[in-house]
């Protein structure tokens, strides 16, 4: 049986004819630059005129109804202002705008309305069939599920409609509208300049002594925007899941942009030991060692080394009090503030309430009326568990694990491929960003924030733009499993790859 190179499309460009980049490649021998350049016809995109092949999610239409199609511009306008609006509350340090405090939802708003005419116009969907969207989708249900058993209703639908629902339906708008690099690395961007602003304030403010009522005693700060940022556990969580990225971007970039992107990283690992959160400590030792195994495999003892150099300048730099801080995560009798003790009660009794109510949990939000003292579940894992129920809880873990899976397939088809290398990065930078969430959110109720949202949402896009950019890949469907995926990459070294069609 002749079998022939499949003809696939190329998504990666959307440059103008004329561009000094148009008829750029790199072509080690595995056919890349080749295909790119057979892919580009006169208009900047996959012409019409070529072979259709099974679309990235499974079904009969062409890999350009997504990508290749210019759509959601203004969407993702919108997207990226409410993102703005979202991280830096302007309302809240420029008095002119006092009076706009639900300016994220106006523009969320706008950002919605514009994205359903312009999806159904692209792709004739309300979004991508997505295995993360229908998992966001299945957490939507369990918390309307879980309000009839919750013992305040309006506070459970409050939580709902305030927090939870704006985090998912904007999820989906993120991963369907971002759709190119530029878009995607525009968000990174904003993100990392806000946590900038935030490393440099809690770092100016526990120079100055400037701590969070209540907690001068541990000399704790908070963050300098309120809202996702204010208590000093969440601003510790958010920075954490940045430093991987800052320093993966690094690794991206040449020149003078790697240097300020590693001294971002660096500025964001100080933030987040002056916040004395030994959740953020923890997500950052998660953080390093998903570093230390990706990179270190070749020469596993000098990494280890180069670990315990780390460790011991970490600490040899970190505030004087801060090693008896994290002393305190292995005896809760020698924290004497008692939050150890008290959070460790407070697991336990989410635990009992979650096997109690296995199936809806006690409603959305309504925790602590069946905790002590009116306290708050302080993780994630068991705040879905013992307020939604334990399926939503295994829901919200798989949202967590899959983007893993897909990140890393990016990792093994990218390694060693120069013309790659932001995919290889970049899937490794958002694994440890994931990781780094996952290990802090054990300490605090986050479940229904933005932060993990927007982490799986970058994976989630990063993962069409490799599907678009990679041969060997084009022909798999997105739902497939991973030992399929792995086949179709041994064959983008191949010299000839079978055809959909001649199979």
């Amino acid at each position: 049986m002749q079998f022939d190179k499949p003809e696939l499309l190329d998504y990666e460009s959307v440059r103008r004819p004329g561009s000094k980049k148009a008829d750029r490649f790199e072509d080690d021998g595995s056919g890349w630059g080749e295909w790119k350049q057979r892919a580009r016809t006169d208009d900047g995109f996959a012409g019409k005129n070529q072979p259709a092949a099974p679309s990235a999610s499974g079904g009969d239409s062409t890999i350009n109804t997504w990508l290749a199609k210019r759509g959601h511009a203004i969407s993702y306008a919108g997207f990226f202002l409410f993102t703005l609006v979202l991280y830096f509350r302007p309302y809240e340090t420029i008095p002119a705008l006092s009076s706009l405090t639900s300016l994220a939802f106006y523009v969320a708003i706008f950002t919605l309305v514009v994205y359903l005419i312009s999806q159904m116009a692209v792709e004739g969907n309300i979004t991508a069939p997505l295995r993360e969207v229908k998992l966001v989708a299945l957490l939507g249900l369990a918390a309307l599920l879980s309000m009839p058993m919750a013992i305040d209703r309006p506070e459970a639908w409050e939580t709902f409609s305030e927090i939870l629902v704006k985090a998912l339906v904007m999820f989906i708008v993120l991963v369907n509208v971002v759709r190119t690099w530029r878009r995607l690395s525009l968000l990174m961007i904003l993100t990392l300049v806000v946590s900038v602003y935030l490393s440099v304030n809690a770092i100016s403010d526990y120079q100055n002594g400037i701590f969070e009522i209540g907690k001068a005693d541990l000399a704790r700060v908070g963050g300098s925007i309120g809202g996702l940022f204010k208590n000093s556990n969440d601003l510790a969580l958010h920075l954490v899941s940045m430093v991987p990225i800052a320093f993966c971007l690094g690794l991206i970039r040449g020149g003078i942009r790697k240097i300020i992107y590693w001294v971002v990283a660096g500025l964001m690992v100080a933030a987040t030991t002056v916040t004395f959160s030994r959740g953020g400590f923890l997500g950052l030792v998660g953080v390093v060692l998903v570093f230390a195994y990706k990179f270190g495999k070749r020469n596993k003892a000098v990494t280890m080394a180069m670990l315990a150099v780390a460790a011991v300048l970490f600490l040899a730099f970190a505030p004087g009090s801060y090693g008896d801080r994290l002393g305190t995560i292995f005896d809760s009798a020698s924290d004497l503030t008692g939050s150890s003790s008290q959070r460790t009660q407070v697991l336990k009794r989410s635990i009992i309430v979650a096997l109690r109510y296995p199936l809806f949990g006690v409603g959305i939000g309504n925790f602590h009326h069946r905790s002590f003292q009116e306290l708050g579940t302080h993780n994630a894992y068991t705040q879905v568990a013992s307020e939604m129920g334990i399926p939503a809880f295994v829901v919200y873990v798989m949202f967590l694990l899959y983007p893993l899976k897909r990140l890393r397939q990016i990792e093994k088809a990218t390694t060693g491929r120069k013309e790659a290398r932001r995919l290889y990065y970049m899937s490794i930078g958002l694994q440890g960003a994931i990781i780094g969430y996952m290990v802090s959110s054990f300490f605090g109720a986050v479940a229904y924030q933005w932060y993990v949202y927007y982490l799986v949402g970058y994976a989630v896009c990063l993962h069409r733009l490799f599907l678009m950019e990679t041969p060997g890949f084009a022909h798999v469907s997105w739902e497939k499993p991973f030992v399929k995926a792995k086949k179709n990459a041994e064959l983008i070294d191949q010299p000839q790859v079978a055809s959909t069609s001649q199979v």
